[in-house]
């Protein structure tokens, strides 16, 4: 069954402004794939967003690294502010929340050093090898509570340390990416809670940096300024930026990890798993405290930081990334519209791959991967459009159904409903499947909700300001 959530997420905000002259707050959302500015406001007790920006995101080739351009995305997100001043709704606070993982790291002088590696580049290969033998991977997860994956900061820092140890030497600090753009915007840095969290490096009881950890690997101490919660101030913009767009306003650090946004929006209770479906799916629950248990290690599921210090208690699938790459490969000749009638139609598909392999996550070609996955499986292997992207959707449903299992036999509890946010929340086909599959009732929640989630925060920290970042640089 799939129902449609409530807006209780707006009922939320207007809690937090109620009574309140008409405010906008701006969340500037970055995914893997593109990017967007969207309004925030109160309009006669109701939440009214508005997206007043949008632009692409990807990452490509620099000196035999995947990297993002952060020069053109940050272009992107000062076009994006200015148009605010355009059309006469100036904010009164902006945030900005993008992907976890991946960071910049800066001289002495502030200036970034070297590329922005994408997670998906290979740079990391191994690295797991590498660490295991300065921390086994069962004390090391007892620590931090996070999932295993190829590309976690703690692997890419350590291929830094491997690989180019001058580049790392020549480093005073590091800012994850969400925090590099707050940094240009305002001058002033600071670590965020939330991604601090996908880092691999924050010790789950303590809410902090794993110091001791950290010396272990060889990383200095120093590199890891303090981490402050959701909705610090950081402050102005600087007055180049002022110049640039027109006016001035507070930048407040949100949950800065869209999938923290996306949570703090959604109606999530204690029969509930969330699933914020886009490039990537995350799904889980929310808790008090984390699970660093050796059964939670050997399901691979991950205790993320949330706002006010609950966790997100989640697995990272590989997600719609698998149909943006059969899309872009079929050289955009489909919509995204026309692949899920062509999927409902080829339904009767019965291969199924594992979807979390390490071979779909930056393939050289995702169809062929697809289908010599089939038929290593001894499966039947796609053969046409239709029953590829069924092949997918069926194996992401049927990834979900595992995932809400683990999370059912570890946590002692029984879950009725998947609610479902973010872009994918709009495939009614993917919906109904996970429904089926996973025999929960299907709740539809807010296609936008990392904004309003980043929004919510916001105006929580203007009706109960927590000052300006005491440490920032």
């Amino acid at each position: 069954m799939i129902q449609f959530a409530a807006s209780n997420e707006i009922q939320k905000f207007n809690k937090s402004i109620g009574g309140s002259s008409l405010s906008y707050y701006l969340a500037i959302d970055i995914g893997a794939s593109s990017g967007r500015h969207i309004l925030g406001s109160d309009n006669n007790g109701e939440l009214v967003i508005e997206e007043i920006h949008r632009f692409h995101n990807g990452f490509s080739s620099v000196n035999n690294y995947l990297c993002w351009n952060l020069e053109a995305l940050f272009e992107e997100i000062l076009v994006g502010i200015a148009k605010c001043k355009e059309i006469g709704k100036i904010p009164a606070s902006i945030g900005i929340d993008t992907w976890g993982v991946d960071f910049v790291l800066l001289g002495k002088n502030g200036a970034k050093i070297g590329d922005a590696v994408a997670y998906r580049d290979s740079r990391t290969d191994g690295m797991d090898d590498v660490l295991s033998e300065i921390i086994s991977e069962q004390e090391l997860y007892s620590r931090t509570g996070i999932q295993k994956l190829a590309f976690n900061t703690i692997y890419q820092l350590l291929a830094l340390q491997r690989q180019q140890p001058d580049l790392l030497k020549a480093a005073d600090g590091f800012l994850m990416i969400p925090e590099y753009f707050s940094y240009l915007l305002t001058g002033k840095r600071a670590h965020e809670y939330t991604i601090a969290t996908t880092t691999g490096l924050v010790n789950a009881a303590a809410k902090n940096w794993d110091y001791e950890l950290i010396e272990r690997i060889g990383f200095d101490r120093s590199f890891f300024g303090e981490i402050v919660p959701p909705g610090t101030v950081l402050g102005g913009l600087l007055p180049k930026v002022r110049q640039r767009v027109g006016f001035d306003c507070k930048v407040i650090l949100p949950c800065t990890h869209d999938t923290g946004s996306a949570v703090v929006s959604a109606s999530i209770d204690d029969e509930s798993v969330f699933l914020s479906s886009g490039t990537w799916s995350l799904m889980g629950v929310l808790l008090d405290n984390p699970i660093c248990t050796e059964e939670s290690r050997l399901s691979n599921l991950s205790n993320e930081g949330g706002y006010q210090y609950r966790f997100r208690y989640l697995k990272n699938i590989m997600g719609l990334w698998m149909i943006q790459c059969i899309k872009k490969e079929y050289d955009n000749r489909y919509s995204f519209d026309d692949l899920r009638i062509l999927a409902e139609k080829n339904a009767d598909f019965p291969s199924v791959i594992d979807v979390n392999e390490g071979r779909f996550l930056a393939p050289e070609n995702m169809v062929r991967e697809i289908k010599l996955a089939c038929g290593e499986s001894e499966q039947r292997i796609p053969s046409g459009l239709g029953e590829l992207v069924f092949c997918v959707y069926n194996s992401l449903a049927i990834s979900y159904a595992k995932t809400i299992a683990e999370l059912e036999s570890i946590t002692g509890k029984r879950y009725s409903n998947i609610v479902i946010v973010g872009g994918g929340s709009q495939n009614r086909f993917l919906n109904d499947l996970t429904a089926r599959v996973c025999g929960k009732n299907v709740i539809v929640g807010a296609v936008e909700a990392t904004a309003i989630g980043n929004i919510m925060v916001q105006s929580f920290c203007h009706c109960e300001p927590k000052g300006e970042a005491s440490h920032v640089i």
